[in-house]
């Protein structure tokens, strides 16, 4: 194809298109949105020529597990993501969706996306609506949220969902389907939905089936009753005849550790039979609402963010309690509402999800934090770097697919997540020998080293340390048979 034309053109890359096959040198021409031609394309010409020589070439990373709902609309530059060559993510997990709800005040833990007046969206369509409109630099498909739901729809939330007010859930389920939403999303860990039976969240999942959609969840106990939720959420995917993907897979709690060796066992089993997935992120703490009875069970809490007491914000939460001349549990209760950082797993858990060979990347950062846990900002290239080149956890073209071509195809992200002709040009050039995560639990906003230039759609969004402005990021709605249309 001498003499053809392109938009941009990287030569002499380390390509590593996304599939887990090996590594190879390439040119990569884009033209328009699209990635036109792979190869040796020495007849090519471009007024964007992009010497690659001796960097990684990779489909932009795919950030299953986010809370940016919001961000995405507050801070369209989606500067935490793009800093970490993250082109694409899920939001509307946990079951804490910012659609379909209007409420001046919401409980926890649907304040982690509220900032006063956030939740306006009575319909899921209008905040894809507002979310086409407003385009941010990074694309989004977004799940609806069960808690959501159960918040915009019952008057208590200490108990089972009567049979009107399923049926008025699944209604809004079906609705939000249509519009474009790619799944529904639970939090049965949380206040607003523990008290939920398997069997509400079973009625709310029957539209899925037939529109191609996902279950995705954060399991009701990922502690002491760890295979028991497992065995929930599996029985929830089956009798929905949804694929069930399990959010943040861990084991929390120090009776805990190493009970991820059964767990794996029983996820690989249940593969075996139905649709399941998992995704995790690389860090033995976790983050949520502040809850005293997660901090009395880690070996450390740190106060991510505390409405009546926004200073504290950083602190560990025996410090506070020593500094307000109280015990542990009263100093929660007084920086309440509140955000918190919970150190509650094992390395070897981490390692051992983190290398199973079906767990994809996800980071679970909140963005809306005074104090961020460092995922917010680090958990892609602290796979690359940490656990994949350092580590040798294992190798660069697993930890890639890890991050792109597996999650696409789990979340029916057509044209994404591989570097073949035909693609969107989503893009991240990254240097192999120096990308690293640079945030940390003391200074969580600090952007990552080595992403060289991140694409969306063909447009140059990161470059030179910084964004370049562009957003060309769209939301992409589920469609018949679970793909997404693009808008």
């Amino acid at each position: 194809m001498a003499g053809e034309n392109c938009d941009l053109l990287f030569r002499n890359a380390i390509l590593i298109d996304g599939s887990g096959a090996p590594r190879r040198e390439a040119d990569v021409a884009v033209c328009g949105e699209r990635i036109a031609a792979l190869g040796r394309l020495d007849g090519w010409r471009t007024e964007r020529e992009i010497d690659a020589s001796g960097l990684v070439l990779a489909p932009g990373f795919i950030d299953v597990h986010t809370h940016d709902d919001r961000l995405l609309l507050a801070e369209p530059l989606m500067t935490p993501k793009l800093s970490q060559g993250v082109t694409t993510v899920i939001g509307g997990n946990c079951g804490i969706s910012l659609a379909p709800l209007v409420a001046e005040r919401v409980p926890p833990p649907l304040d982690l996306l509220d900032a006063g007046g956030s939740y306006r969206y009575p319909r899921f369509a209008d905040y894809l609506e507002e979310l086409g409109a407003r385009p941010a630099a990074v694309n989004a498909a977004l799940l609806v949220g069960h808690s959501t739901l159960r918040v915009a729809t019952m008057d208590r939330l200490d108990r089972a969902a009567t049979k009107s007010e399923i049926a008025r859930m699944r209604t809004i389920v079906a609705q939000s389907l249509d519009a474009g939403a790619i799944g529904l999303s639970t939090g049965l860990f949380y206040a607003p939905a523990n008290a939920a039976p398997t069997e509400e969240v079973i009625e709310l999942c029957a539209p899925l089936h037939e529109r191609g959609a996902l279950y995705v969840t954060h399991m009701r106990d990922e502690a002491d009753h760890l295979l028991e939720s497992l065995e929930e959420t599996f029985r929830i995917g089956r009798e929905a005849g949804a694929p069930a993907f399990i959010s943040h897979h861990k084991a929390a709690g120090v009776a805990n550790h190493g009970k991820t060796r059964q767990s794996l066992a029983a996820i690989e089993a249940a593969m075996r039979a139905q649709p399941v997935g998992l995704d995790a992120y690389p860090y033995v703490a976790s983050s949520t609402v502040l809850r005293w009875d997660m901090a009395e069970r880690a070996s450390k809490t740190l106060v991510a963010w505390s409405k009546p007491h926004p200073e504290l914000a950083g602190q560990a939460l025996d410090e506070v309690a020593r500094a307000m001349g109280c015990a542990q549990k009263e100093a929660a209760a007084r920086l309440q509402p509140a955000g918190a950082v919970y150190f509650m797993m094992s390395e070897e858990d981490v390692r051992r999800v983190l290398a199973f060979e079906h767990t994809m990347i996800g980071s679970d950062g909140l963005p809306h934090d005074i104090h961020p846990h460092p995922r917010l900002w680090g958990t892609f290239p602290r796979v690359l770097g940490h656990y994949a080149r350092d580590e040798g956890l294992f190798t660069l073209e697993q930890a890639v697919h890890k991050m792109t071509g597996l999650s696409a195809r789990n979340f029916g992200l057509e044209g994404r997540g591989l570097i073949v002709p035909g693609a969107y040009a989503d893009l991240t050039l990254f240097d192999p020998a120096r990308v690293r995560d640079a945030a940390t639990f003391e200074h969580p906003a600090t952007a990552a080293e080595g992403i060289e230039l991140v694409t969306v759609n063909g447009k140059v969004a990161w470059r030179d340390g910084r964004p370049s402005g562009a957003r060309a990021g769209r939301v992409l709605r589920r469609q018949a048979g679970g793909r997404d249309r693009a808008s």
